[in-house]
């Protein structure tokens, strides 16, 4: 097994996730004016992206307990790969729909199984390493959004070709599971403890998904932004959140999660008020650049910390069937949050999205109590491996 080919192969699936991810939100604008669509219908929409990822991240859950997550990444991938033309290309606004459906699925079926992968290599490693692989992401948003800003003067379908990194990263060497007998549903997993974790990332994937998918419209309608620039509400957000993921371990290590999360959680409640109270576009930009900062660590503690308590007790040949499944089910608070996020900012700020993102903005303040429940960002593993 080649931990550092594998730990590779499924940074690439993150940072694939992302780029599509981004450069299809940092897009919207093209499509609501492309298919005439409105914030309230632009959230029905997102509505049923999230539920049906939510759909894929459940069937995920129930194949792990047979099938590897290696085996049901590259579905995931392969389904992105067969929704990104459809949706872009789409020549009538039920084709733009049916893709973005299957899209859904895709985003659930590959956020669940990358980290199902990304603990299963960190485990490997015993050491902390997620916030590298969501790190891995967060580049390729970037990536993306630079994508939009560099072509923005081109026909929106010009997008289309970020389908060649799905396309690629399909045929990398993921991380194969070891033979073990048929899981069947986990029944003595202490989810109180998990829970908690995972009401913590609600909360990210609230503001992030509010972030990712409103902030461009919110420069674009709310405040007078030059055209073409509506994807700086993404980009700094994006490059913030990199910045702190890639130094991630180091500040939990310094000063423990607990105290990073709720510095976090406070810089992110400032930002979003700078947001709201914008009064001019570059303002806006750099409230949403402090919230990358703020909020950048919360989800690669919470998929850390849920892998370490499914997986206490649990002999290694099981461990990862057990874990994959796990993680399946405790990656739908991830749509959760993204249903707050996208759903509630939009439905909220229908009419202005000064309101919207208020509504993160009070919200991110759960942080603060509920930070005591991460554990430290560690793990553990009889031999490390000498891949450096």
């Amino acid at each position: 097994m080649d931990l550092r080919a594998s730990r590779l192969a499924v940074a690439g699936g993150f940072l694939s996730q992302g780029l599509v991810f981004i450069s299809l939100t940092t897009r919207l604008p093209d499509y609501q004016d492309k298919w005439d669509v409105s914030e309230l219908e632009l959230s029905l929409l997102f509505l049923m992206l999230i539920l049906l990822a939510g759909v894929g991240s459940v069937v995920s859950e129930r194949l792990a307990r047979t099938r590897s997550s290696a085996w049901l990444l590259r579905l995931g991938l392969a389904l992105t790969v067969a929704a990104v033309p459809l949706l872009m290309l789409a020549p009538v606004y039920g084709a733009f729909v049916a893709g973005f459906a299957v899209y859904g699925v895709a985003l659930g079926v590959v956020d669940a199984t990358t980290n199902m992968q990304a603990v299963a290599v960190e485990h490997g490693y015993g050491r902390p390493i997620l916030p590298s692989f969501h790190g891995a992401w967060t580049l390729g948003g970037i990536v993306g959004a630079a994508l939009t800003l560099a072509t923005s003067a081109l026909p929106v379908e010009a997008g289309v070709a970020v389908v060649a990194v799905p396309l690629a990263v399909l045929f990398l060497p993921f991380l194969a599971r070891a033979e073990a007998p048929p899981l069947a549903a986990p029944t003595d997993v202490p989810w109180r403890p998990i829970l908690l974790v995972g009401l913590g990332m609600v909360v990210f994937y609230m503001v992030d998904t509010a972030a990712q998918t409103w902030g461009a419209v919110y420069l674009d309608e709310t405040i007078d932004t030059p055209d073409g620039l509506v994807a700086l509400a993404t980009l700094p957000y994006l490059v913030a959140s990199l910045a702190l993921r890639l130094g991630g371990d180091r500040l939990v290590r310094s000063y423990g999660a607990v105290r990073v999360i709720r510095v976090g959680a406070l810089v992110a409640c400032l930002a979003l008020v700078v947001v709201v109270l914008a009064p001019s576009w570059p303002v806006a930009v750099l409230g949403f650049t402090l919230l990358g900062a703020g909020v950048a660590v919360v989800a690669p503690l919470s998929f850390s910390a849920a892998a370490r308590i499914a997986g206490e007790g649990v002999d290694e040949l099981s461990r990862q069937a057990r874990v994959d499944a796990v993680i399946g089910r405790f990656n739908q608070f991830n749509y959760v949050g993204a249903l707050l996020g996208a759903v509630l900012t939009g439905a909220v700020g229908q009419d202005n999205l000064r309101l919207g993102f208020a509504v993160p903005m009070v919200l991110v303040l759960a942080l603060l109590p509920l930070a005591r429940a991460f554990a430290p960002a560690a793990v553990t593993a009889p031999t490390p491996p000498s891949t450096r």
